[in-house]
């Protein structure tokens, strides 16, 4: 079983699940406009894989293979029914934001792939411990190309951040030039392609 600093460093880094298995690209190219969307989606994918793996990884042993697939494919999906539920109540206007992109974490390979690749032959503190790492890492890409794709394309950073943290929260928004007129590229789907790009190519040049 790995430890948990390989854990660690295999979902922040070695095995990023946007930067090296280039999975959940989806979400992560369509929602990542703004840094406020990028963590909205980031925290409940995170949500997801932790108490996805946690879960899988209690059941593992009661499980027949025959049956495994369509048993975890059972539990991630209710996990996003509750976090789906649960951000429409508290997080109303970010849900709005989001869409159809919450309920689309089901069908994140990352997610799936870490319950049986991983959740699925190790005990339950390692389980989770991977799906918050992995979670993570993705959220911190999606951030990271939120923010940029942000400051690109509007000028500025951390806009609606009333969406996730209350109407008190628009004092963290920052305007980088009051007179940028702002770069639509950025802020379209093909502008979340280059920016995904220049991150893997940042992150390949630091592991060289």
């Amino acid at each position: 079983m790995a430890t948990n600093s390989e854990i660690t460093e295999n979902g922040l880094w070695t095995n990023n699940v946007a930067l090296v298995q280039l999975l959940g690209l989806c979400p992560l190219l369509a929602v990542t406009s703004t840094l406020v969307n990028g963590i909205g989606l980031g925290i409940a994918t995170l949500a997801t894989l932790v108490i996805s793996n946690t879960l899988v990884s209690l059941i593992r042993g009661f499980v027949r293979s025959e049956v495994r697939l369509p048993v975890f494919v059972l539990i991630i999906a209710s996990v996003v029914t509750v976090i789906e539920l649960t951000m429409k109540a508290l997080f109303y206007d970010l849900y709005l934001v989001l869409g159809i992109f919450i309920p689309l974490i089901v069908t994140n390979c990352a997610i799936i792939g870490r319950a049986e690749g991983f959740a699925s032959k190790n005990p339950v503190g390692a389980s989770a411990l991977d799906g918050f790492m992995m979670g993570f890492g993705f959220l911190l890409v999606l951030s990271i190309l939120g923010g940029m794709r942000e400051i690109i394309g509007f000028g500025t950073l951390f806009a609606n951040a009333n969406l996730m943290f209350g109407e008190a929260a628009n004092v963290l928004t920052v305007i980088i030039n009051p007179d940028y007129s702002g770069f639509l590229l950025a802020i379209l789907p093909p502008g979340a392609f280059f920016g995904l790009a220049i991150l893997i190519v940042c992150k390949n040049l630091i592991d060289e």
